[in-house]
């Protein structure tokens, strides 16, 4: 019996657990085959010509903070839940139609990594445009029909979340560059 349904049997009122939601998260990108280090190095295609001193470390870094943020994980938790869903044959026509053939009009996935973009201002939307016309590397890979997963959410998750941590960069060297301060002293207004 889910947590939901024996606090309604219980009649305590429901409690969202922080920690099961992230954990949730990561376990279920990695369920799903995607790996940080993979959503880092499209972070690192979409700095490295801004800021040619990058690292990978600082991508991976800054696509941990991007997924430890709630609505990134609301995103990832609703989008990954939907594709495995349509995988599954478990989606009411057309919906299950459009997302198991990754309709092109369809425009929802697009939408739910919105979501994640905004999160880190207007410029990820650049990124993000740019990333999923060119769908490198792992969204590549999340874009293959032939393997029979259904991954219609989960490859604009991943360019929103490679996005938003490029934004996040971007906003953080801006930072270091006007406060004079090193990438580790540097803090943007949500991490306080």
């Amino acid at each position: 019996m889910s947590e939901a349904n024996e606090a309604k049997q219980a009649k305590i009122p429901y409690s969202l657990n922080s920690k099961k939601v992230s954990e949730a998260t990561r376990e279920w990108l990695h369920n799903r085959g995607v790996r940080v280090e993979e959503i880092a190095e499209l972070v690192m295609l979409l700095q490295k010509k801004y800021y040619p001193n990058l690292t990978m470390e600082e991508c991976i870094l800054n696509v941990e903070k991007v997924l430890s943020k709630r609505e990134v994980q609301n995103a990832v938790l609703t989008g990954i839940q939907l594709d495995i869903l349509a995988e599954q044959g478990k989606l009411l026509s057309p919906l299950q139609d459009m997302l198991e053939n990754d309709e092109s009009l369809y425009g929802v996935d697009e939408v739910l990594a919105f979501s994640i973009v905004n999160v880190y201002g207007s410029i990820g939307f650049t990124n993000y445009g740019y990333i999923d016309k060119l769908k490198p590397g792992v969204l590549e890979r999340l874009n293959d029909k032939s393997t029979g997963e259904t991954h219609t959410f989960l490859d604009d998750i991943v360019g929103a979340v490679a996005a938003a941590a490029s934004s996040r960069i971007a906003h953080g060297k801006q930072a270091e560059k006007e406060t004079g301060d090193g990438p580790e002293e540097v803090r943007l207004p949500e991490d306080h």
